[in-house]
């Protein structure tokens, strides 16, 4: 068996998949005909500091569309500084993010040598480029535990893309307060992340009406009410958070108002949800 058609037939196969299922990324593939291993990792940030040296070519697979193109770490040390490839790379890459570029993180799998590892990335030309790929600049990959080079702190964004991509979102929003599930709510509506907004949501088989609502929200903003004294929600399966926020219509304009968080869960050992239908009511 020629192993270079195998290798590009199984990546195929695995892009396939993956469009089908976004489950099959958290487990382990191996076929012992090709040389990689199906298994999504989540892997610090420095050890793939040193997995992706600077110009190292790997190819990136976006989770939501399947699509995926090469591209080539040219800087970055707090994250991987990346260029498409070439030209054909830059059109595949524009087009994850609708033929409009955008600073919104998609969570990805970085795929190199015979390692698959969950990252994240935005679709924003910056800075500087350097290759004839027709892409204005360099984007950036995260990974766990690496930093934005301004604040030098984490991307909460980037994070849960991560996690996404790891297949991880669920098992990570079982182990979350109230406070920092608000949060993740603001995220989803601000990156427009449909799967997201519904994982924070109850009666998610029913939130149509609210991703219909949430997408003519250009942005959410949500005053930094950790200041406030916090009760211990620890014993509580019901817990009410009023919230000062900013709300950015189409065609509406800003609204600044105070909305009532209505957060429940099933027991003491169930994982917290935004009441969809108060959420709604506040918002519409």
């Amino acid at each position: 068996m020629n192993s270079k058609k195998s290798y590009k037939g199984f990546i195929a196969i695995f892009i396939s998949v993956l469009m089908l299922s976004h489950s099959v990324y958290a487990n382990e593939w191996e076929d012992k005909e090709v040389p990689i291993n199906f298994k999504t990792e989540i892997l610090p940030w420095e050890i793939v500091n040193n997995t992706i040296p600077n110009k190292t070519t790997f190819t990136i697979i976006d989770i939501e569309t399947g699509l995926s193109f090469k591209v080539q770490r040219r800087a970055g040390s707090h994250h991987v500084d990346a260029q498409p490839l070439t030209k054909d790379d830059t059109q595949i890459m524009k087009k994850i993010y609708h033929n409009q570029w955008s600073w919104k993180r998609r969570a990805i799998i970085v795929l190199i040598n015979n390692q698959m590892i969950a990252a994240s990335m935005n679709g924003m030309p910056h800075g500087a480029g350097s290759l004839q790929n027709g892409f204005p600049g360099h984007f950036c990959v995260h990974f766990y535990g690496s930093l934005t080079h301004r604040l030098k702190n984490e991307d909460s964004a980037h994070k849960l893309m991560i996690l996404k991509a790891a297949g991880k979102l669920d098992e990570y929003l079982g182990t979350i307060s109230p406070y920092e599930l608000i949060h993740i709510f603001t995220i989803a509506i601000n990156q427009g992340d449909r799967k997201l907004l519904s994982m924070t949501l109850s009666n998610s088989d029913h939130s149509k009406r609210f991703i219909k609502l949430a997408e003519n929200i250009t942005y959410f903003g949500v005053e930094d009410f950790s200041r406030q004294p916090l009760e211990d929600a620890n014993g509580l399966i019901f817990v009410d958070v009023p919230v000062q926020v900013k709300v950015y219509k189409e065609k509406k304009g800003s609204e600044s108002k105070i909305i009532h968080f209505m957060i429940r869960r099933e027991s003491l050992t169930d994982r917290w949800f935004i009441d969809q239908v108060a959420i709604y009511e506040a918002l519409k």
